[in-house]
């Protein structure tokens, strides 16, 4: 019987193993003496973890990026930051383009699931459209934080420029990782340099889809799809309820809000939430909030932020398509409609799956830490997984602390994170297949 070859799966798994490939380079780079400020190197867990914490543009960190890692280390995890947060599916398309000088069929219908884009034939201006994009916005948000360290900070130009770019390129990648111990607690303060900071990481975090249609058709918000429409309305809903929650609970705590004025209250808490949706920079001690702020802030980097875009979690979309199957199925409605569209029947399958297996995945993950090393508590164990499933980078400050086994298990989660929801929803949309039969219906009992 011959061998039934599946193209969409091909160039699904070439996107695995084009990640896989990338990230055994960077970890080979980071163990490199001269990396690190480590004499000898440092050991394959520490720069695995940190390699895969830079291509899964998530930060978080068993060392510090500005002390413990070299010029060229820092240089090495900036660039596995950029190839994680274009994309490895654009990115080798990209190649593919400069190699062959054009896309195979495979290839570009893949990419084109991938960005969302029914125009096969459009992959290659599409690309080019995210590259320029990628580009021109760090560079804006580049010069912005370079004249504020220089001029107002007196930092010397070459350190001025560097660390405005590298927190440019970490920011629209929505990586978190930073050349400060203390992340951006120094200029918690500071609208001149969080300001571009959260602009680089809202926009990152839209989606080149939502970007691109924003771009084009910014007149005419009537013939926005869907997933934009979706984007525009929910974004700002959950960074303003995201701020009204951390600025209600930790408005006296002494440890994160409790030493700022009113103002400085509220422009912190509105920073976090912003950095909450797959950033991952931090302007207070996370390891000091209450509780209940974790809670709100798990949910918020399980969501994440939008579809092909460089923010993790299961996506804002995602979230929506089960919100508006199940105000659907309380209404009665015969029809599961989203933002003056009904939503196709297939979406539903897609959401319900990537929401399961990412549910199942942390509570997994979980699970395993609490075995490996309970100290910590839930709460904070928690928050690790979620992070590192979200791309986040957040911590409670127990990540280099935690033992080898749970590191590795984290390292595993930042993986599946970042390809997992991607390469799910576009396998069952691209294997969806006509069906010849049925069996016979029965309906169980629920609740």
């Amino acid at each position: 019987m011959p061998t039934v070859h599946h193209p969409h799966r091909n160039a699904i798994d070439r996107v695995v193993v084009t990640y896989l490939a990338a990230l055994l380079l960077g970890t080979g780079l980071l163990m490199l003496p001269n990396a690190t400020s480590t004499p000898g190197g440092i050991s394959v867990l520490s720069a695995l973890f940190t390699a895969t914490s830079a291509i899964s543009v998530t930060g978080l960190e068993v060392l510090s990026t500005g002390s413990d890692y070299t010029f060229f280390g820092q240089a090495v995890i900036l660039g596995l930051i950029q190839i994680g947060g274009l994309g490895v599916l654009l990115l080798t398309t990209l190649l593919a383009m400069l190699v062959a000088g054009k896309v195979g069929l495979r290839l570009r219908e893949s990419a084109a699931a991938e960005a969302k884009s029914s125009d096969i034939g459009g992959v290659r201006p599409m690309v080019l459209r995210i590259i320029g994009l990628t580009i021109a916005t760090e560079a804006v948000v580049a010069t912005m934080l370079f004249l504020r360290f220089a001029v107002h900070y007196g930092e010397e130009a070459g350190d001025a420029a560097w660390d405005a770019v590298f927190h440019a390129v970490s920011a629209f990648n929505n990586a978190g990782f930073g050349l400060r111990s203390d992340s951006l607690a120094g200029y918690a303060t500071d609208p001149f340099v969080c300001a571009p900071v959260a602009a680089a990481i809202i926009l990152g975090g839209l989606g080149y889809p939502v970007l691109i249609e924003l771009v084009r058709r910014y007149r005419t918000p009537l013939a926005w799809s869907m997933t934009t429409r979706a984007m525009v309305v929910a974004t700002p809903v959950l960074l303003l309820a995201g701020t009204v929650f951390i600025a209600a609970v930790e408005w006296n705590n002494p440890g994160t809000l409790g030493r700022f004025d009113w103002w400085d209250k509220l422009q912190v808490a509105a920073f976090q939430s912003t950095t909450t949706r797959t950033a991952g920079f931090s302007t207070v001690d996370i390891s000091q909030l209450h509780p209940a702020t974790w809670f709100v802030m798990d949910l918020l980097m399980f969501v994440g932020g939008g579809p092909a875009g460089t923010a993790g979690g299961v996506k804002i979309t995602t979230v929506l398509v089960l919100l508006a199957l199940t105000w659907a199925e309380i209404s009665g409605g015969s029809a599961t409609n989203l933002f003056g569209s009904r939503v196709a029947r297939s979406a539903y399958r897609q959401a319900t799956t990537v929401i399961v297996l990412a549910l199942a995945l942390i509570a997994t993950a979980t699970i395993v830490l609490m075995l490996d090393d309970p100290g910590p508590g839930l709460g904070r164990l928690l928050f690790e997984v979620i992070s590192g499933f979200g791309n986040v980078g957040l911590s409670t400050g127990i990540t280099a602390g935690l033992p080898g086994t749970s590191q590795a298990v984290l390292i595993a989660v930042m993986i599946l994170g970042r390809l997992g929801p991607v390469t799910v929803a576009s396998g069952l949309a691209l294997r969806a297949r006509a069906i010849r039969y049925e069996l016979p219906v029965e309906r169980p009992l629920i609740g």
